[in-house]
């Protein structure tokens, strides 16, 4: 069986070396007592053996992993001082995934031996973060570099035209070799940091003794540095150093190294939560959760609300997954029940974080500080808000002409919120909210429009019969206007049939095959093709990123405004007398996206029916049946589902009896 493990450890495949760890350890459960010895001079060699493949070292060290962590596993200490010395050595080695497992096994030498290993090693393992920091020379030739950074400028500027191009996007960068230095990896360092890592990890609480000044400084310079995976690496370096003082924290006084670095700490750590990629953001969450628990009281985690805490909140809403959801963790183990009052306490902190955020080169950070911003208004109390509406809902303006849809929807719907929540302060910024209300109801997004349908149902119930009435009058005309839509429009005519990128359209081009290959990747918008912010000057349709609207998308977004009206009781019979205009529309059938409305208008007429209340949508429920039974018969298959569930539930609505009773006195049989 050893022979066997030894095998599989020198496989090219590292699945199969995945499967002589298992084979090892389970040869350790049968033989451990007689000796591993001779297992054990057999790592050793492939190791000293300078011909040994790659494949072959990474194996050894895995096996020297199993080993030297099994419970079981009687090692010697020549064996422990032997994998200690090549381990070191193979932390340069050329293969970073060498490079990585000689760090593991560090790491596991410091759990197993103590910090003597640490001791012995610390001054080779910071002189080997220090030497790294900078990069002397590519480690590419220079050729092949240059190669790497026309590949970066043709990512940058592609031929959607010069107008649309932005050569200063991509990370705030100006040239490509600094998005090389930002993108690519940086040789031994993060390898280093790595192992360095794991030995802190392996070494417990008793590493405290070793956190200095010098270490910290070293630390927080990754923290800082250029190239991104660099940073992340030195925040998850930063968890283990606060999560090995965590154990001893209260006992520590003034010896607290964390404590005592603590304002270096939040800072960076804070600068790290607003990281432009989402891995760093991570990275940094990890440690910012790991820093706060690790303070010993209350009182002394307060202190540093003010810098973390609304980066913490507004990650909450972060488009990746995984940060977002980590951070709603780390939120509620934070501030338990209290965090509604301790964002109040600190709103000044809070409002100032959130416009700047509004502000950040990636569209994902705006659309996160826009549901945030909407937050604030829904949930603090009115008094506290209050003083700060007009500079919000002055940053929502902004963000409500953004290329990124995503922005302007959550922005719409922060603005509705706001005006809902505030209506005396924001009575003079409606002249401004009207117009681009309406853009978004003829979005070419179906959620945007729907989004601006909300935000009318807020304005109304703000303004009332005043703002009704405006609302009323734009949704007769687009129900109108349907009729002047051109015959055969395409729902994407001159956009890209490709699925769209970060929430950007892109226009339909050449099949260049430079465009599509060996290009840039990117993650979670961070280095995407930038869609601007909203400019201060200029009107609300001059984003280059936007599809004209159809006179359709209008009248599909006043289906969905009718649909909010209907909530209104103060308004339920004039509410009543536009479910004719709507039927009219859907009667207009002269264009290929007609059964885009129909699915709309079956989908929204149970809300349309609840809402009014069944004496006052009896009368009108004859005059859908045949846009119901249409949709139902379609060949399109979401229009013919949305109309099935919706006789389904004005089944449930009005009886199965009347219902059926209604469709046999007409003439739809």
């Amino acid at each position: 069986m050893a022979d066997d493990a030894i095998s599989l450890l020198c496989s090219s495949a590292k699945l199969e070396r995945d499967r002589g760890v298992e084979s090892l350890n389970k040869f350790i459960d049968q033989t451990y007592e007689a000796g591993l010895v001779p297992l054990e001079n057999e790592l050793i060699r492939f190791l000293i053996d300078s011909e040994s493949p790659w494949e072959t070292k990474h194996g050894a060290l895995m096996g020297a992993k199993a080993i030297l962590t099994h419970g079981k596993a009687i090692v010697s200490a020549t064996f422990e001082q032997s994998i200690y010395e090549y381990s070191l050595n193979l932390l340069e080695d050329d293969e970073f995934r060498v490079r990585i497992a000689a760090g593991e096994v560090m790491g596991v030498l410091c759990r197993k031996i103590g910090v003597k290993i640490y001791q012995e090693c610390c001054q080779n393992v910071i002189e080997g973060i220090e030497m790294n920091l900078e990069r002397q020379a590519l480690d590419v030739k220079e050729e092949e570099t240059k190669k790497l950074q026309e590949k970066l400028v043709r990512s940058q500027s592609s031929d959607e035209g010069s107008s649309n191009s932005d050569s200063s996007s991509l990370s705030g960068s100006s040239n490509a070799s600094q998005i090389f230095h930002d993108t690519a990896g940086w040789k031994s360092l993060e390898t280093w940091m790595k192992c360095l890592q794991s030995m802190i990890e392996g070494c417990k609480e008793n590493f405290n003794d070793f956190v200095t000044e010098q270490l910290l400084t070293l630390v927080f310079k990754t923290l800082t540095h250029t190239n991104r995976f660099v940073r992340e690496t030195g925040y998850y370096v930063c968890s283990s150093l606060v999560a090995c003082n965590a154990a001893e924290a209260g006992k520590l006084g003034e010896r607290n190294q964390i404590l005592m670095n603590g304002d270096d700490f939040a800072k960076h750590l804070s600068q790290g939560l607003a990281d432009n990629w989402s891995q760093v953001r991570l990275a940094a969450s990890t440690a910012t959760r790991s820093f706060l628990i690790s303070l010993p009281a209350d009182e002394i985690r307060k202190r540093f609300f003010p810098v973390l805490l609304p980066q913490l909140c507004l990650n909450r809403y972060y488009v990746a997954e995984g940060v977002r959801i980590y951070n709603q963790d780390t939120w509620r183990l934070i501030t338990g029940e209290k965090g509604k009052e301790l964002v109040e306490e600190f709103i000044d902190s809070v409002v100032e974080f959130y416009i700047c955020q509004s502000e950040a080169d990636n569209h994902a950070v705006r659309e996160a500080a826009c549901a945030c911003i909407a937050e604030l208004g829904l949930k603090l109390k009115a008094s506290v808000v209050r003083p700060f509406v007009k500079r919000l809902l002055d940053t929502l303006l902004i963000c409500f002409k953004d290329e990124s849809w995503p922005v302007r929807d959550a922005s719409c719907v922060a603005c509705g919120n706001f005006v809902k929540c505030f209506p005396d302060e924001a009575r003079d910024s409606m002249t401004s909210l009207y117009p681009l209300f309406f853009e978004n109801l003829q979005d070419s997004i179906a959620s945007v429009r729907e989004g601006a349908a909300i935000a009318l149902f807020n304005v109304i119930n703000a303004y009332g019969r005043e703002a009704y009435n405006i609302v009323v009058n734009k949704i007769i005309e687009g129900l109108e206007n349907v009729k002047n839509q051109a015959a055969n429009v395409d729902k994407y005519s001159g956009i890209d049939k490709g699925p769209a990128v970060y929430g950007v359209v892109k226009k339909a081009r050449d099949n260049d095959e430079s465009l599509h290959t060996n290009q840039q990747m990117y993650s979670c918008g961070s280095l995407a093709p930038k869609m601007h912010r909203g400019k201060r000057s200029g009107g609300c349709m001059n984003s280059t990123f936007r599809k004209p609207p159809e006179p359709w998308q209008m009248t599909d977004g006043c289906v969905h405004c009718v649909a909010e009206l209907s909530k209104l009781s103060e308004f339920l019979p004039e509410t009543a007398n536009l479910l004719s205009n709507i039927v009219k529309a859907a009667g207009y059938t002269h264009y290929t996206q007609h059964v885009v409305l129909w699915e709309t208008i079956c989908k929204r007429l149970i809300d349309i029916a609840k809402g009014l209340g069944k004496r006052l949508f009896k009368p009108n429920l004859e005059q859908f049946f045949p846009v119901l039974f249409d949709s139902a018969n379609c060949d399109s298959a979401l229009t013919s589902n949305a109309a099935r569930h919706c006789w389904m539930e004005l089944a449930k609505f009005l009886g199965p009896n009347i219902l059926r009773g209604r469709i046999e006195a007409s003439d739809f049989k």
